[in-house]
């Protein structure tokens, strides 16, 4: 995958009054759901997740045998510990594919506006508990980059980005993104990966990069491209691709082999992620609610914990 380039909307770059309404429409219903309801769970499921050394002192009556500093301990004639701190702030890393497989949709929003609400509703949710947040856009190659920062600056500009941005290229490489955000993270971060799937041979990148960072998944679908509505003769075409196939919705066998290998995909998917680690949320783009799957995974985070 090659490096990113400057594509997309230039900072300079004045909004259209469309745009402009959207991105203030996206951060007036954002600031709400943070406020009520988000900000709390997902500082919950996060917070706290790392340790970060701070000092070795004399042991102490009631200390954790566990942290002894032995080869201290052995300079020293007597017992030293090694004191860690809860490591609050995190480093939040949203990717988004910006594929042509997301321009679909049945309801009333495309897969892809979808995804970029979500990515904009967690960078706000990040920058509100103090955390650095920054942004991958990929498709088949690395479209833009944000490194992570603070501030509400910051964020706005993460969040016009997402919501703004035109994609130069149609096809989708997971692992090629997976690989670029294990360069540029230096540190363990909290990666929020948001996309259709609809990709092959992401697998093992994916399961390196959940052994060293918090990695959640978050599939964006849609029902109906997994049930097809009974409506004759379907041309159906690969976004990323083009190919096209003929589909009879009439035909029964030809559905429910449909909806039966779609289910299998999804299934496979769900136990792969489990596998390796990596949190997954299912979200329905023609489905207008997407932040109650998100609070029961924040949830669900929580009580494993």
């Amino acid at each position: 995958m090659s490096e990113p380039e400057s594509t997309g909307v230039d900072s300079a770059e004045v909004l259209s009054p469309e745009l402009f309404a959207k991105i203030k429409s996206i951060q007036i219903r954002t600031q709400r759901v943070v406020n009520d309801v988000f900000a709390g769970e997902y500082e919950s499921a996060f917070k706290g997740r790392g340790m970060e050394f701070e000092e070795v002192r004399e042991y102490r009556e009631g200390d954790d045998l566990r942290h002894i500093d032995w080869k201290v301990t052995a300079r020293m004639g007597h017992p030293f510990v090694k004191v860690h701190r809860e490591e609050r702030e995190l480093t939040v890393m949203l990717a988004v594919d910006v594929s042509s497989s997301g321009a679909f949709g049945t309801g009333a929003k495309q897969k892809n506006e979808v995804a970029a609400e979500l990515a904009a509703l967690l960078a706000y949710t990040a920058i509100k508990s103090n955390d650095r947040v920054g942004l991958v856009i990929f498709s088949d190659r690395i479209e833009l980059y944000i490194p992570p920062k603070k501030g509400s600056v910051h964020v706005w500009r993460v969040i016009r980005e997402i919501l703004s941005f035109r994609p130069t290229r149609r096809s989708t490489d997971l692992a090629g993104a997976l690989e670029y955000l294990s360069k540029v993270l230096r540190r363990r971060s909290v990666i929020f990966v948001i996309s259709d799937f609809l990709d092959e041979g992401f697998s093992e990148r994916l399961r390196v990069a959940a052994r060293r960072h918090d990695v959640t998944a978050i599939a964006v679908g849609d029902r109906r491209e997994a049930d097809l509505p009974p409506i004759g003769i379907l041309e159906l075409e690969d976004a990323e691709t083009g190919e096209t196939v003929l589909i009879d919705t009439y035909d029964s066998n030809t559905t429910g082999g449909f909806r039966l290998l779609a289910g299998e995909d999804r299934k496979e998917r769900s136990t792969f992620f489990r596998s390796a680690g990596v949190g997954e949320v299912r979200i329905h783009a023609d489905e207008k609610d997407y932040v109650d799957p998100l609070v029961r995974y924040f949830h669900f985070r929580e009580t494993r914990r």
